[in-house]
């Protein structure tokens, strides 16, 4: 399989409360926004462009009830789904963005999310979760399945059981079928280098990439840290960074190509030691940051990927602050580069289009 380059489309399926928070007088409800958020002609736009797959994110328990029984009127938005990437000729990956005991957003706050405590019952959760979609789709050529989306476990072996798992239930279920999963703390790039390998021709391997925070995430409203409300440019030094996730030090020191090259270093090693597929399926950057200094950061990230042949999806096509498209954002409804019938992003949309 060659290089793939596509774009999300979060905040359909997935992170729908984060749809409702910004316009809570305009949602529809969640069944009503799942038929209306995203049509047809949004893959046609993702195809137009020359992008050649959507990543579609999928939280679990939208879909699914407790008990893991399927929801088959909530199951139709994903066939729908399917059916317009097979109509529009792109490729499809399913993305479980949130499963039974893991919530990528909340694992910053909560250290051991359930799916990593030794409790084998989240596990076997999402495995009856993946072994329902894997079946539906199997037979669906132009679909991927993605094991999980940002996983954050206490420690790598404990991830690469999981990931192993996991994609170990989507292989019997889907002989055929590609298989994505990541590295583990949110997909980072500096995890690859304890990432084990699934015993498999037909893989890829994840990253996630949005470093430096202190500059893709600057004045994000939904992060407090008082260093975030700084506008800072790229390249840049941001000195001693902040201390995030676990205590971890993020975003220090000078930011510039070579330093991305640098972060990417254990993904390109991975890459060449098991001759592994990969691709990049999340990054951007925070939209009103100021857009000269997001262009350069775009130019050097994708010709780095491009370098190293990582593909990429960006996030995000719509809103969720990220969006090529913004509509119904009262923070970003005045930002020049929406000022357009089709409220469309084009300077991004452009040198994402540059590096197909």
């Amino acid at each position: 399989m060659s290089r793939m380059c596509g774009i999300n489309m979060g905040g359909w399926l997935s992170q729908i409360d984060a749809i409702q928070e910004k316009d809570p007088d305009k949602f529809p409800g969640i069944d009503k926004h799942m038929e209306t958020f995203i049509g047809v002609g949004d893959f046609a736009n993702v195809k137009k462009w020359g992008f050649d797959h959507v990543r579609l994110p999928v939280d679990s328990y939208l879909f699914f009830t407790e008990e893991d029984a399927p929801l088959e009127n909530r199951l139709a938005n994903i066939d729908r789904a399917v059916e317009y990437a097979k109509q529009s000729g792109l490729k499809l990956i399913l993305d479980l963005h949130e499963c039974p005991g893991h919530d990528f957003s909340e694992a910053a706050k909560n250290p051991v999310q359930k799916l990593f405590s030794g409790d084998d019952t989240y596990i076997k959760k999402t495995e009856k979760i993946w072994a329902c979609l894997a079946e539906r789709y199997a037979r669906s050529s132009h679909v991927l399945f993605e094991t999980l989306n940002e996983p954050v476990a206490p420690a790598a072996e404990i991830w690469n059981n999981v990931k192993d798992r996991l994609c170990a239930e989507i292989r019997r279920r889907a002989p055929q079928s590609t298989i994505i999963t990541g590295s583990n703390l949110w997909n980072s790039p500096g995890t690859f280098d304890s990432l084990s390998p699934f015993d498999d021709d037909n893989i890829i391997y994840s990253v996630h990439f949005y470093q430096p925070l202190l500059f893709t995430h600057q004045n994000a409203p939904w992060i407090d840290d008082p260093e975030m409300k700084t506008a800072r440019p790229y390249p840049g030094d941001y000195g001693p960074g902040l201390v995030r996730n676990h205590g971890l030090p993020i975003s220090a020191g000078v930011w510039d190509r070579e330093r991305l090259v640098k972060e990417f270093t254990p993904v390109n090693t991975f890459r060449k030691k098991y001759n592994a597929k990969i691709i990049c399926n999340e990054f951007g950057v925070y939209t009103p940051v100021e857009l000269q200094s997001q262009i350069r950061w775009y130019n050097d990230l994708l010709s780095i990927l491009m370098e190293m042949d990582i593909g990429f999806s960006y996030w995000n096509y719509k809103n969720l602050d990220f969006g090529i498209i913004s509509i119904g954002e009262k923070l970003h409804e005045n930002l020049p580069q929406y000022n357009n019938s089709g409220r469309i992003n084009q300077p991004v949309l452009e040198v994402l289009k540059k590096y197909l």
